[in-house]
């Protein structure tokens, strides 16, 4: 077999096959139809729904018999998908007009799941069956072929409300995300009803009928003034904030109750939510919280949080908005088909694209009436001129021999093969011209309907059907009624299925919570070989101190309000709060360390304790193993960061001291082989703390510091080696970089 090679750009391929794939997960799968607000999957869920008859006014259904047969004949793409779809367009904590009503464990607010779906069941809401599916066999929307061709689907239901608006939507694509909030349905009725009578309608005059996004939460949107613009570009944040009230508690004490939550809160966040109040409560952001309970139940969100007597309620408001989820941000992106390609749609935009599709399913709706009406017309025209000349109708079949016969003289006057009483009634029947639908229709005619009284329901009939065909022309050929008829149809939706506004508008000031002034107080922190820090009372700290010293590592004096520096092997300082710190008494365990920095017990040990108010204006001496030394301003570690370098080290190189000496001060290294330097500590160069330092000591092969040492005025540190013990004042003054002298 002939074969013929095409020499392609590798690239151009890649490119058109990922823009291929990015715009079929675009357009089929992540994003709405401007036109109905539904996603592929919500749209063929719902078509199945109806094709299996599984009415709002009949019994529900299993879940598992919906998504294996929406599955199996229009979305294949794994039932897990179609499931998750069925389960949130039930869920009225997230659809502002649920669009399937759900029998059985549906999930809840706060994140639980919804059961497997052999066990849940389901049918449509009368909303859906009335507003989404009503007219599907008026031919309103254009059906296609399905995956594999055996079935056919509408490519868009004939939606009459814009459920876009009203139900949101949320998704994600590829480079694409869309999400819109939900708004209330009468708000938004009365915004189309104000474009269909005055098409040059501004946003600004839409949003006086859409007040901003209604959320089936509730809740607070505090930047209303915002609104105005996220509707003109499709895009913008929502600032909202869950609603508190205060309730007045047993023995004059208060409590805070929150009953609506931010939008974003749904689900996980709930329980993130909790865990961020007992946050603040054990780090001592506020002592004004005893106990918090989540009370929510079937009627409604109630989460408790108990306040102790004299608690300020109002500024621990402020507090949960400012450091909790209880204010959260919603993004919006108004992103969705339109027109077969992805579009960013402001408000006006969407409710234009509404209308237009509500024009073209009212004149699609009504020509196919018209079309019936019409048709209707034809036969009962010809009923009633049969009526007029039935005997020579019943003389025609008598004579004919063939209903083909009878036809035939019926539409054209053929009178051939017919026999007749009298030549009369042969000319009477060659001038007959019945159109074959009414040929057919007399023919198929019943004896009855020649009772006087059929005769005068016939006329009447009739005359309904010429009123009906002037209404639909009227409707079809008037832009006016056209739209009368819409807007009515809008106001039965609104009258049947709207409900009260729950989110709240307003404008509110960006929290600004001023913490309150701690007291400060001398205060003594000790860590223990373990690891664990706590605070004392400096008059604990005196009471005890022999116990203190012996059993902790460090004891550091200190104030409340500083911050502490710790120094570690790894040439890392880490910065602590004091007040992070639990404050209590002096046989409390405390706190380990690595709970309140980024301390890590496998990688590295500590070696020095400092208060950064103590050596702000200091200049700090370090010494490493390999006897690398120099000096650090103390201000350099002042720093917003957590953790940082304190030093640089070579490879295979420890910190062994951090020291904050005078310049007046020796500094005595000694290393593992006992060799022994002293010397002033200016000869050791101020450097960053990003750098290595200078050699202190000339070590030989193997040796390496294992000490350092510190003369300070009278000080007369003495130390052993070997078990004898060395003077180390009484070591003669050498210079830095030199080998030192060996003990004795």
């Amino acid at each position: 077999m002939d074969g013929q090679i095409i020499r392609a750009e590798y690239s151009d391929i890649m490119q058109k096959s990922y823009i291929d794939y990015a715009m079929s997960v675009i357009i089929s799968r992540a994003l709405p139809d401007v036109r109905d607000g539904l996603k592929p999957v919500q749209r063929r869920t719902l078509y199945d729904m109806y094709e299996l008859g599984i009415r709002y006014d009949r019994p529900y259904r299993k879940c598992a018999r919906i998504v294996g047969d929406t599955m199996g004949k229009y979305h294949p793409h794994g039932d897990s998908s179609i499931y998750e779809a069925l389960v949130v367009m039930a869920q009225e904590f997230k659809k502002g007009m649920p669009l399937v009503d759900g029998h059985g464990n549906f999930g809840s607010i706060e994140g639980d799941g919804a059961a497997a779906m052999r066990y849940t069941e389901a049918r449509l809401q009368k909303v859906t069956q009335e507003a989404f599916l009503a007219d599907l066999d008026k031919d309103v929307v254009d059906f296609g072929p399905n995956f594999d061709e055996t079935e056919r689907e509408p490519q868009v239901l004939p939606a009459r409300i814009p459920n876009l608006l009203v139900n949101g939507a949320d998704g994600i694509a590829v480079g694409m995300v869309t999400s819109i909030p939900p708004h209330n349905l009468a708000e938004v009725v009365d915004a189309v009803k104000a474009m269909i009578r005055n098409n040059r309608i501004t946003t600004e005059g839409l949003m006086k009928y859409i007040k901003g996004p209604d959320f089936p939460t509730g809740g607070i949107i505090v930047n209303q003034d915002e609104l105005r613009t996220i509707y003109e570009t499709g895009q913008g944040r929502l600032r909202i904030r869950g609603k508190v009230e205060i309730e007045k508690a047993k023995g004059g004490k208060e409590r805070l109750v929150i009953t609506e939550i931010p939008y974003t809160m749904i689900g996980a966040n709930i329980g993130k939510f909790l865990n961020e109040v007992a946050s603040l409560v054990e780090t001592k952001k506020t002592t004004d919280i005893v106990d918090i309970s989540n009370q929510s139940s079937k009627e409604g969100m109630r989460i408790v949080l108990e306040l102790r007597r004299g608690a300020d309620a109002e500024r621990l408001k402020n507090l949960l908005y400012k450091k909790t989820k209880l204010e959260d941000t919603f993004g919006v992106n108004m992103l969705a088909v339109a027109d077969g390609r992805p579009e960013t749609l402001g408000l006006r935009q969407i409710i234009e694209h509404h209308i237009d599709f509500q024009f073209e399913l009212t004149t699609r709706k009504y020509q196919n009436l018209l079309e019936k009406e019409e048709k209707k017309k034809e036969i009962q025209e010809g009923l009633i001129r049969a009526c007029d000349v039935i005997d020579l109708i019943i003389e025609i079949l008598r004579g004919s021999k063939s209903r083909d016969q009878v036809k035939a003289c019926l539409v054209d006057g053929i009178t051939e093969g017919i026999r007749f009483k009298s030549e009369k009634s042969r000319k009477l029947a060659s001038k007959l011209a019945f159109t074959e639908a009414q040929a057919n229709a007399i023919l198929d005619m019943r004896l009855y309907r020649l009772i006087g009284l059929e005769i005068e329901v016939l006329m009447k009939e009739h005359e309904a059907t010429l009123k009906n065909i002037a209404l639909y022309q009227d409707i079809l050929n008037n832009y006016d009624s056209m739209a009368s008829v819409i807007m009515k149809e809008l106001d039965s939706f609104k009258r049947e299925f709207a409900r009260p506004r729950r989110t709240a508008l307003e404008n509110a000031e960006e929290i600004v919570l001023e913490e309150r002034k701690i007291e400060e107080m001398p205060v003594v922190l000790l860590m223990d070989r373990f690891g664990y820090v706590r605070t004392i009372d400096e008059t604990v700290y005196e009471r005890n101190r022999e116990a203190a010293d012996a059993e902790n590592r460090f004891v550091l004096r200190c104030l409340n309000t500083d911050r502490v520096c710790v120094f570690t092997d790894a040439g890392r300082s880490h910065l602590l709060k004091v007040l992070d710190v639990p404050y209590g008494k002096f046989r409390d365990k405390g706190t380990p360390v690595d709970n309140l920095c980024n301390y890590n017990s496998s990688e590295e040990n500590f070696i020095s304790i400092m208060a950064l108010n103590d050596i702000r204006d200091t200049v700090l001496t370090f010494v490493t193993k390999q006897a690398m030394v120099k000096q650090v301003e103390g201000r350099e570690f002042d720093v917003s960061k957590r953790t940082t370098a304190a030093t640089k080290l070579s490879e295979g190189d420890l910190l062994v001291d951090v020291h904050a000496a005078p310049e007046q001060a020796h500094l005595v290294l000694a290393t593992k082989g006992g060799f022994f330097l002293r010397f002033p500590v200016s000869e050791i160069p101020l450097k960053k703390k990003t750098a290595v330092g200078v050699r202190g000591m000339k070590l030989n092969e193997g040796d390496e510091i294992a000490a350092a040492y510190w003369i300070e005025g009278g000080d007369c540190p003495e130390v052993s080696f070997n078990d004898k013990p060395v003077h180390i004042n009484r070591l003669r003054i050498g210079s830095r970089d030199t080998k030192g002298t060996k003990a004795r």
